[in-house]
């Protein structure tokens, strides 16, 4: 059957999933779990988004860009339990540090990927921060922009590029 991108990214992100239910609460576990049932879990990527090497992602569509975190991070960080975001109507710029991300296992910051003006913010994540682990390409975006410099994205890696930079 013929399938998107997206939908082959939901799938890939729902057996990760199991894997790491498998896995008892524990990252750690999960490719000793994924070898044993014959399944090597991948971080999703997925194709027509940019990258940025800190592990953010943005999908561009005309002036506005919505920018989140990649599934490798969020994979890496583990369950997270807090995401601090920007104020909309503020100004972000290409490689600065817009807001925090916290899991069980650290804190780390989150650099924006382009320049703009936050135009909104997924409010929903402070009651519902796993949705970063759950869909980090859907429901756990975490900010939109109004690109201020949209030749920006040029220097951004697409898929390809960004799957093999972490290989």
């Amino acid at each position: 059957p013929d399938t998107t991108p997206h939908d082959d990214a939901r799938i890939t992100m729902s057996a990760r999933s199991a894997l790491l239910a498998l896995s008892k609460r524990s990252t750690a576990f999960a490719p000793m779990t994924a070898q044993t049932i014959g399944f090597k879990a991948y971080s999703t990527v997925i194709e027509g988004l940019k990258y940025a090497a800190s592990h953010e992602w943005a999908k561009i569509e005309g002036d506005v860009a919505t920018i989140g975190i990649t599934d490798h991070a969020q994979a890496e960080l583990g369950d997270i339990v807090y995401v601090e975001l920007p104020e909309v109507g503020s100004t972000v710029e290409k490689s600065a540090t817009f807001g925090v991300v916290e899991s069980v296992k650290a804190a780390s910051d989150v650099y924006s990927p382009l320049s703009g003006e936050v135009i909104a913010v997924n409010e929903s994540l402070a009651d519902t921060p796993g949705a970063v682990n759950e869909s980090a390409f859907t429901d756990g975006w975490l900010m939109k922009i109004k690109l201020s410099s949209p030749g920006e994205a040029a220097s951004l890696m697409d898929a390809k590029a960004y799957e093999a930079s972490y290989q």
